[in-house]
């Protein structure tokens, strides 16, 4: 059995240690200096402090990880590349083909569904977002998405290579396209013709429902454009865009870890 964990932890820890270094030395917008803001001591621990309890849920939810999964349906001759005679590079690419616009889906379904809103709000109330918001999910939507792949894993009979690959790629664009940076205007005008760009993702983390629900995409821009969700410019230009939900304001007590854990089940006052 193949454990994958410290690939995807030294890959994952590479990343965000560049994302955080580019922050700091060239950062697109300032971290609110409001009175009622929390420290970005506050945030950072409340961020990094759930990206662990998620990290640790996903691994009590499913011990063998997706890649014990993706192990034994090769072995079993389950799913539908198991039964195809596919090249391996084919079946790689498809699956991870496949398997982002999966995520594009689930993360549209996430703020569609008020059930699964009241999970995925969590990530977007960061008044700020830097790499540190790429890993600011709740513990039960990360469990939730671990079995939607492991379904599409099981389903579709994803090469244990292919499901490492996209653990990693998917980890690392969310660090990349959270990043509070600013890629030079020519460089951005050519990535975002392929990439979610930290701009378009802004976009997405707007107080705008209609700018929130466009830009989907982690790393590609592709199923955005092609299912009728890309935005390219928001109302207000980038350093201006009012970052976060109005139902929770900047505040110390929705910014703390605990505050992070129960946000979920907090009534609209």
């Amino acid at each position: 059995m193949i454990d994958d964990t410290f690939i995807r932890l030294g890959i994952f820890i590479s990343i965000l240690a560049i994302m955080i270094i580019v922050e700091q030395a060239f950062p697109a917008r300032q971290l609110s200096t409001k009175k009622q803001a929390p420290t970005k001591t506050t945030r950072l621990i409340g961020n990094f402090g759930i990206v662990f309890i998620s990290g640790l849920s996903a691994r009590l939810a499913l011990p063998i990880g997706l890649t014990g999964i993706a192990l034994y349906c090769t072995q079993q001759q389950w799913g539908l590349f198991n039964l195809l005679n596919l090249p391996s590079w084919l079946t790689i690419a498809l699956s991870l083909l496949l398997l982002d616009m999966l995520i594009y889906w689930q993360h549209r379904l996430f703020h569609k569904i008020p059930l699964l809103w009241q999970l995925h709000k969590v990530h977007h109330a960061d008044s700020h977002v830097d790499a540190s918001t790429g890993l600011r999910f709740h513990p039960l939507e990360i469990v939730a998405s671990i079995f939607v792949k492991a379904i599409a894993v099981i389903l579709l009979g994803v090469p244990a290579f292919a499901v490492i690959l996209f653990e990693v790629l998917l980890n690392g664009f969310a660090l990349f396209n959270h990043a509070n940076i600013r890629l030079p205007k020519k460089v951005e005008a050519v990535t975002r013709l392929i990439l979610m760009t930290q701009i378009l993702h802004r976009i997405h983390h707007s107080q705008l429902f209609k700018e929130s629900n466009s830009n989907y995409g982690f790393s590609v821009i592709w199923w955005d454009r092609l299912f009728g969700s890309y935005s390219a410019e928001a109302t207000k230009p980038d350093l201006e865009i009012d970052i976060g939900i109005k139902e929770f304001p900047d505040a110390k007590d929705n910014a703390n870890l605990l505050g992070l854990l129960f946000m979920p089940f907090k009534r609209k006052k």
